[in-house]
């Protein structure tokens, strides 16, 4: 942690010099944070007020909704406050009509610089961050049994309008044959990485059904007799879905669900289809295009 803090104080002075201003009492204020925090005040208390200096420029203004777990002298922040007095008024908070762009780099470079530093999140955040994923699921879930039938009608109805071309562009693509799987370079929930990933040897029976193991595995019809060693999968065997977190910030983990190997083949495939048809759509053709 030390070595970070010096960085940071290499920064604050450089940007202090550039900006014409001081940072010897935020220095003071960072290692006393420190003190109590620990590392958390860089990787999310830090992070915490960039986002709150981000949101008071796009509103052009601060108050004292922005900023919590700070003191205030008058109208801002009296931490890093020789750079926000030149970015908004002292004592109203308002947003200068002429702000010092090298001061709002340094405020944003200062309080982002440790945001997504590669650190594994405590197992406590881990847990809040997974709960918090299930609430979501459940919550999906009671919201499909209220949805009622004229929901259903009203979404078929504005979807046609927007995207019935990009649909049934997909739809003949799929019809013809003409979709290109590919694999991506994600983790998978069957743990096959790089090349292993084109040496499968199960296959979905749902996915048989429209994308033949035969079309979609083999090189060439040549190796035919390579489908002997391919286990068609029911539903109730498969590899489920692995929901498991990645590291994002040291506040939250993102939580992502990992597809088996076939799935994501299929689905890369698919993709590209919608992105093509979605270009191709009327209400986002771009104009002289």
């Amino acid at each position: 942690m030390k070595s970070l803090t010096l960085l940071w104080e290499r920064v604050a002075e450089e940007s202090a010099t550039r900006c014409r201003t001081s940072t010897s009492m935020d220095i003071n204020t960072v290692h006393a944070r420190l003190r109590h925090e620990g590392i958390s005040f860089l990787t999310i208390t830090l992070p915490s007020f960039g986002k709150d200096f981000e949101r008071g420029l796009d509103q052009g203004r601060v108050d004292r909704r922005l900023f919590q777990g700070f003191a205030w002298k008058a109208g801002l922040p009296r931490f890093l406050g020789g750079f926000l007095g030149l970015v908004f008024d002292r004592n109203s908070g308002l947003l200068l009509n002429e702000p010092d762009i090298d001061a709002i780099i340094a405020v944003r470079q200062l309080t982002l610089m440790f945001g997504k530093i590669l650190l594994p999140c405590t197992k406590v955040r881990e847990r809040k961050a997974m709960l918090n994923y299930i609430e979501c699921e459940q919550e999906v879930r009671k919201y499909d049994t209220l949805r009622t039938l004229d929901d259903v009608e009203d979404f078929r109805r504005v979807s046609s309008l927007l995207f019935a071309s990009a649909f049934s562009y997909v739809d003949r693509k799929v019809y013809v044959g003409d979709v290109m799987p590919k694999h991506g370079p994600g983790a998978t929930a069957d743990r096959l990485r790089g090349n292993g990933k084109y040496r499968q040897t199960t296959w979905p029976s749902r996915l048989e059904k429209v994308f033949p193991s035969g079309e979609f595995l083999l090189p060439s019809w040549s190796y035919y007799d390579h489908l002997e060693s391919i286990e068609l999968l029911e539903p109730g065997s498969e590899v489920p879905v692995k929901v498991t977190p990645v590291p994002k910030t040291l506040k939250t983990p993102r939580i992502i669900a990992m597809e088996p190997t076939a799935m994501q083949y299929a689905q890369q495939g698919l993709l590209q289809c919608f992105l093509e048809g979605i270009q191709q759509s009327p209400p986002f053709i771009r104009r002289g295009s």
